[in-house]
């Protein structure tokens, strides 16, 4: 139990290092790499960065194997990011990731348990449109390293979201509810401005 709580207190105090480089509007180009510029980029937006840290929170609260949601949310944001990277037209992609914010909050407010592959076909889906966010706003000349950093950040992420999920389920229900209560409440809102 100690270990696990050094552990996390390791991997949240990592996290406001990757979060200070916000892209902006030369592309991050003042990262000086493809990948530090995908690395960086799933911490800039809250409302990504809300949906991976839900999804590890989710996995952990009502899975035992606690890894398949993050690698089918990770893989399929993967598929996404080529799809932006496209140049594509996808439709309803700021709705929708309004939609992944309310429902994965509902989810984890209430503890809601799915059969395995149905939560994973649903992070799953989510994942595609965030891909599509992402990899619209990436640098598509250097593709690959930047998909790789966006991969890597999200995983980080989602293990942020794991570490949190453990914490929760050693305590009060209630921590599962307020941190779902408001995802949901962030999804909600930006819902009805996406429309």
């Amino acid at each position: 139990m100690k270990n696990l709580r050094s552990f996390a207190v390791a991997a949240l105090a990592l996290l406001p290092g990757l979060a200070l480089a916000h892209i902006g509007v030369d592309a991050g180009s003042h990262h000086g790499s493809a990948f530090m510029i995908g690395l960086v980029h799933p911490f800039t937006g809250m409302d990504h960065m809300a949906a991976m840290l839900a999804v590890g929170v989710w996995s952990v609260l009502v899975t035992r194997q606690v890894w398949v949601m993050p690698v089918a949310f990770a893989g399929l944001l993967l598929v996404g990011g080529l799809i932006g990277f496209s140049g594509a037209a996808v439709p309803m992609v700021e709705p929708m990731i309004a939609a992944s914010l309310l429902v994965l909050g509902l989810l984890i407010g209430a503890r809601v348990r799915l059969p395995l592959l149905m939560g994973a076909v649903l992070v799953g889906l989510f994942a595609v449109f965030h891909g599509v966010a992402h990899g619209s706003e990436l640098p598509a000349a250097q593709a690959v390293a930047a998909l790789s950093g966006m991969v890597l950040g999200t995983l980080a992420l989602h293990l942020s979201g794991m570490v949190l999920g453990v914490l929760f389920k050693q305590r009060s229900a209630w921590y599962s509810r307020v941190l779902g209560g408001g995802i949901a409440l962030m999804g909600a809102g930006f819902l009805v401005s996406a429309l």
